[in-house]
C-alpha cells in the first residue's frame, strides 16, 4: 500500500510540475528561485541522466517500461517501510520520465523529457530525477544494512548457513534436551 501511495503522490507532483514548467517557462529567461543556487530553466532531454545516450531514446523508453514492470513485480514482496518508500519513489520517477518519452514530441518512445530545475555546475533535472536518486540512496542504505524486501536481515541467514557449514556434512540438527512431556527441575 505504501508503495502505491508514494508512487502516485510523487508521480502526480512530477507531472504537475512539468506541466507548469512548460506553461510558464517556455520562451522565458532563467528564473532565480534561490539566487543562483536554484534556478528554473526549461529544457527537453532526449537522453538519460546528464543527457547521455541522446541517440538511444527508444531504447531508454523500452528499458523504462521493463523497469516499471520489474518494480511493480518486486513491490508485491515488500514488507519493509523503507523498501516501500524506495520502490514507490523509483516507480514514480521512472514512470514520470517514461510518460514524457511516450507522450511528448517528437513521438511515442522518442519523446523528450522535460527538465527545469538547475543547480550550479549540475545538469538540469526534474522531480522524477529527484525521486530516482532518493530511491537509489534508500536502496543502497537497505543493501548496506542487509535488509531484504521482506524486512529480514541477510546476516541472520548468513549466520545460520555458517553454523550449518561448521557442523559438517550429515550432521543432525541439535535436538531439544527435554523429551516430550518431560519437565526439568
Amino acid at each position: 500500500m505504501i508503495v502505491a501511495v508514494v508512487a502516485l503522490l510523487a508521480y502526480a507532483v512530477d507531472v504537475v510540475t512539468k506541466l507548469l514548467a512548460v506553461e510558464h517557462l517556455t520562451g522565458r529567461a532563467d528564473v532565480q528561485l534561490v539566487g543562483e543556487i536554484l534556478q528554473l530553466r526549461l529544457t527537453r532531454n532526449p537522453g538519460a541522466a546528464f543527457s547521455t545516450g541522446t541517440g538511444y531514446t527508444s531504447v531508454l523508453s523500452i528499458a523504462a517500461i521493463v523497469a516499471v514492470i520489474v518494480i511493480v513485480w518486486l513491490s508485491r514482496r515488500v514488507r519493509n517501510t523503507v523498501w516501500a518508500f524506495a520502490l514507490g519513489l523509483l516507480l514514480a520517477g521512472v514512470s514520470g520520465n517514461l510518460t514524457d518519452r511516450l507522450l511528448r514530441a517528437p513521438g511515442p518512445l522518442r519523446g523528450h523529457v522535460v527538465d527545469f530545475l538547475m543547480l550550479p555546475n549540475w545538469p538540469i533535472f526534474n522531480v522524477a530525477d529527484i525521486c530516482i536518486n532518493v530511491a537509489a540512496g534508500l536502496i543502497l542504505l537497505q543493501a548496506f544494512r542487509g535488509v531484504r524486501l521482506d524486512g529480514t536481515r541477510a546476516e541472520a541467514d548468513d549466520a545460520d548457513d555458517a553454523d550449518d557449514a561448521a557442523a559438517g556434512p550429515g550432521a543432525a540438527a541439535p535436538e531439544s534436551a527435554d523429551a516430550p512431556g518431560e519437565v526439568r527441575p
